[in-house]
C-alpha cells in the first residue's frame, strides 16, 4: 500500500533531446503517489516547450516553472523546493532515466529504516550507441567521517524528507557550490545529526557525458576545495586532513583534460571487465 506523496523536483537546461525519455521514467514509476516539480533554468533549446507539453498531458502530476534568467543548478533545485508538497523529496536530472521500481524500492527502505533520514542508490552509466555501460557502485554504510575520502551519496540518486531540506536550508546558491552542490549539502546534513545509506542496485540510469570533466575548470575545482574548507571545519575534522584534498585539488587543477579523460576512460574499462 502506498503511503506518502514524493515531490519529485528535476531542473531542466538545454536538455531537449533527453527530457522524454527522463519524464517517461517518472510516468513508468511502479509507486505513483508523486508530483514531478520542473524548473526550466532560461534553456535556450525546445526544453521548456517539451516540459509544458508534459504539463498538459499530466496537470494533475507536474508543475512546470521557469527561472528568469539562468541561475544553475542549486537556484534551480531550490525553486522547486518552493513548490514540493510530498512527504518525501526524490532528484532526477532532465537527461538521465531510471528503474520504473526506483521510487517503491527507496520509500520502503526509508519506511524499513527509520534511523535514516536519506537513501541513495547504485547508479549505472548508459549511452546511445552501447547501452548500458558500467555500474558506479555507492558507498557502504556511509557516516559523518565519510566526506573524508567520499561522496557518500550519488546526488541524483537520492531520496530523502522535505523535512531535511527545510532543515538544512535548501541548497547553498553560490559560485563556490557551482558543480559542489551535493558535496556542500553533506556536510550540513551531517552536521545536523542526520544518517542514510544506499541500495546497492542500479535503479538510476546516468548519460555518459564526455564533457563534463571540460567543465571541471580550475576556478570550480579551487571554488570546491573552499567548501571542502568550510565544511570540514562544520563538522570539526582535524585540520591536517585538509592536506589531502588540497593536493588533489592542485594535481587535478594542473593535469591536463586529457590525462583525466583518459584515465577516467580506463577506470571504466577496468569496471566493465569486474562487472562481466
Amino acid at each position: 500500500m502506498e503511503t506518502g506523496k514524493i515531490s519529485v523536483i528535476m531542473a531542466i537546461y538545454n536538455c531537449a533531446p533527453y527530457l522524454p525519455e527522463a519524464i517517461d521514467a517518472i510516468l513508468a514509476q511502479t509507486y505513483t503517489n508523486w508530483e514531478l516539480i520542473l524548473c526550466d533554468d532560461a534553456s535556450t533549446d525546445d526544453t521548456y516547450s517539451i516540459a509544458e507539453r508534459y504539463r498538459q498531458q499530466h496537470p494533475d502530476k507536474i508543475t512546470l516553472i521557469r527561472n528568469e534568467r539562468n541561475s544553475k543548478l542549486s537556484f534551480s533545485l531550490n525553486h522547486c523546493l518552493q513548490y514540493a508538497k510530498g512527504e518525501f523529496v526524490a532528484r532526477m536530472d532532465g537527461d538521465d532515466t531510471c528503474a520504473p521500481e526506483r521510487f517503491e524500492k527507496q520509500v520502503a527502505y526509508l519506511r524499513q529504516h527509520p534511523e535514516y533520514q536519506v537513501v541513495g542508490t547504485d547508479m549505472q552509466h548508459f549511452n546511445e550507441n552501447t547501452g548500458l555501460a558500467d555500474v558506479v557502485p555507492a558507498l557502504s554504510n556511509p557516516n559523518y567521517y565519510s566526506l573524508r575520502n567520499h561522496i557518500p551519496f550519488h546526488h541524483a540518486t537520492i531520496m530523502t524528507y522535505k523535512y531535511v531540506y527545510d532543515k538544512v536550508g535548501g541548497y547553498t546558491v553560490s559560485e563556490r557550490t557551482v558543480r559542489a552542490q551535493d558535496y556542500d549539502l553533506w556536510f550540513r546534513f551531517y552536521h545536523e545529526g542526520f544518517q542514510g545509506n544506499n541500495i546497492h542496485e542500479p535503479l538510476y540510469f546516468m548519460r555518459e557525458d564526455v564533457k563534463a570533466i571540460r567543465r571541471r575548470t580550475r576556478k570550480v575545482r579551487w571554488n570546491a576545495l573552499k567548501t571542502t574548507y568550510i565544511g570540514y571545519k562544520l563538522l570539526g575534522y582535524p585540520k591536517w586532513w585538509l592536506i589531502k584534498p588540497t593536493m588533489v585539488a592542485l594535481y587535478k587543477s594542473l593535469a591536463p583534460y586529457w590525462f583525466i579523460e583518459h584515465y577516467r576512460a580506463w577506470q571504466a574499462r577496468k569496471a566493465r571487465k569486474r562487472s562481466k
